[in-house]
């Protein structure tokens, strides 16, 4: 472990130096308090930040020193003496500028507190790195891009410019957003976080896949009946309604995290582990995936539930609302590998527990063989919550009997692995982000091949006001999924008698 740390030390150094300035935006909001802040200080406690590294966080917001303090470090977890001492160093190292996004004295203010800062720490011209991380809502995007690229942009150091999802909103959008962007920064120093590409079962699924050779053949349709990626939430929308609504689960969460999940899942074998053909993979392969249609989608609205209230109960949400809150989208890959195998995308808020997993279903044993109506094997990937592989097989029942029963090889990271820490995603990915590695970043003609395969079903669900189908607050779904997912060969088999993680085997 001390020499991987090394080697990731080394890493940073290579591509930075040892000095760099992070100014956070929207330094004041959820986002940076929750996510941001809490990763930089894990890698600043774990020695991967430069030496010479200074963080300034700026907002519009008029906050004290003390105020700002207590926002970024609300949500740390310090543990011991040892954390404390690490966080009294780390305030050290950070302060906080109030300013304007669209006015130009704001930045050459900005502008001016940031050469400052390199003055104390004396650095030279190559030094003079600085990191602009965008934890910020996207109206905003284009403002501040163009402020920095006007007025902070640094002449004697990198730039790297951090935004956060969404990319638009359909195919125009995204588009003109990558161009406005192009013409303010170069695609290399444009870093699009989709935080599902840093979470640690994601960055597995390429491990798992080529370096175990005994997957490579069945990994195909000759073997594969059916996949099916799905997240699910417990919880609904409160507070956020009016946010949801011009987005819906579809924009929120399934043309971004599930659809990388896909990619990671169904593209050919990369020409190399660098991250230009890790992303040239993930291209082809959305290239290849016909756009989803209407008769391929379930779209549900929770309603309310369980004392729970429903999506249109919240004050900000219209009450002709059609936006959905679940939806199963069936995705067709056109070439020889997957050919008639439905990559089946379900997720949605309100529903009856949280889980984010691959569910690969194989190919029924032949008739006429041993062993026919014998129960699909299964490998399943839980990215969250508890990561794990399982595969599901069957097995002869333990004793005299000859009876078939289901079982599963099992790695549950908690129960496997010892002196475990599974970093954040977003603590892996800032570190990408310094060691200039852009594998688990959004790439421009990346997404514009996915809003390709997305936008004519979002243009026909508004266009022609497709009501979705309502689904109790707690519930799987609408009742209506069993049935819809069962079209394209899912087989749920409730005769069968499995349990997880220890079965009896003596009744």
């Amino acid at each position: 472990m001390a020499s991987e740390l090394k080697k990731l030390q080394e890493q940073v150094s290579q591509q930075i130096g040892d000095a760099i300035t992070i100014i956070v935006f929207g330094a004041s909001g959820d986002l940076a308090g929750k996510k941001t802040y809490p990763a930089l200080f894990k890698l600043y406690s774990a020695g991967l930040l430069p030496k010479k590294v200074h963080i300034t966080g700026y907002a519009r917001s008029d906050l004290s020193r003390e105020e700002y303090v207590k926002r970024i470090t609300a949500h740390l977890k310090i543990n011991s003496d040892s954390d404390k001492k690490k966080l009294d160093e780390f305030l050290k190292i950070t302060d906080y500028t109030q300013g304007q996004y669209d006015q130009d004295e704001s930045w050459k203010t900005l502008d001016k507190h940031v050469k400052e800062l390199e003055q104390e720490r004396n650095l030279e011209k190559g030094q003079k790195n600085r990191l602009f991380y965008m934890a910020l809502p996207p109206s905003v995007f284009l403002p501040v891009a163009a402020g920095l690229s006007k007025y902070v942009y640094s002449s004697e150091g990198h730039n790297r410019l951090v935004i956060e999802k969404p990319f638009g909103k359909d195919l125009e959008s995204s588009t003109q957003l990558a161009k406005d962007l192009g013409e303010l920064f170069k695609e290399d120093e444009i870093y699009r976080i989709d935080h599902y590409l840093g979470k640690e079962m994601v960055k597995n699924i390429m491990t798992l896949r080529f370096a175990n050779m005994f997957l490579g053949p069945m990994w195909s349709a000759e073997s594969i009946d059916n996949v099916q990626i799905t997240l699910k939430e417990p919880f609904g929308t409160e507070g956020r309604g009016g946010y949801f609504d011009e987005y819906n689960i579809i924009r929120d969460v399934m043309q971004n995290h599930l659809l990388q999940v896909f990619s990671l899942v169904a593209m050919e074998k990369p020409a190399g582990r660098d991250p230009e053909s890790i992303r040239d993979a993930k291209v082809d392969l959305l290239r290849h995936v016909k756009p989803i249609t209407l008769e391929d989608s379930l779209l549900g609205q929770y309603v309310a539930s369980n004392d729970k209230p429903g999506y249109k109960d919240d004050d900000t949400v219209p009450q002709d609302s059609i936006c959905p809150t679940f939806a199963t989208l069936v995705l067709w890959i056109e070439n020889e590998r997957w050919k008639k195998v439905p990559f089946i995308l379900k997720a949605g808020k309100g529903l009856d527990n949280a889980k984010v997993e691959v569910r690969i279903q194989f190919k029924d044993t032949p008739k006429g063989s041993l062993y026919e109506g014998a129960v699909r094997d299964e490998l399943v990937l839980r990215i969250q919550p508890g990561e794990a592989i399982y595969f599901k097989f069957n097995n002869k029942r333990p004793g005299l009997s000859q009876q078939i029963i289901t079982t599963d090889l099992d790695l549950t990271y908690k129960d496997r692995y010892k002196d475990m820490r599974v970093p954040d995603a977003y603590e892996g990915l800032i570190l990408d982000i310094l060691r200039s590695d852009h594998a688990n970043f959004v790439r421009d003609d990346e997404l514009d091949a996915a809003w390709r395969i997305f936008t004519p079903l979002l243009h026909k669900i508004e266009r022609d006001r497709i009501e979705p189908k309502p689904y109790p607050y707690g519930s799987r779904g609408p009742k209506e999924l069993d049935d819809f997912v069962k079209k394209y060969g899912v087989v749920r088999r409730s005769d069968v008698e499995y349990q997880w993680p220890v079965q009896s085997v003596g009744k």
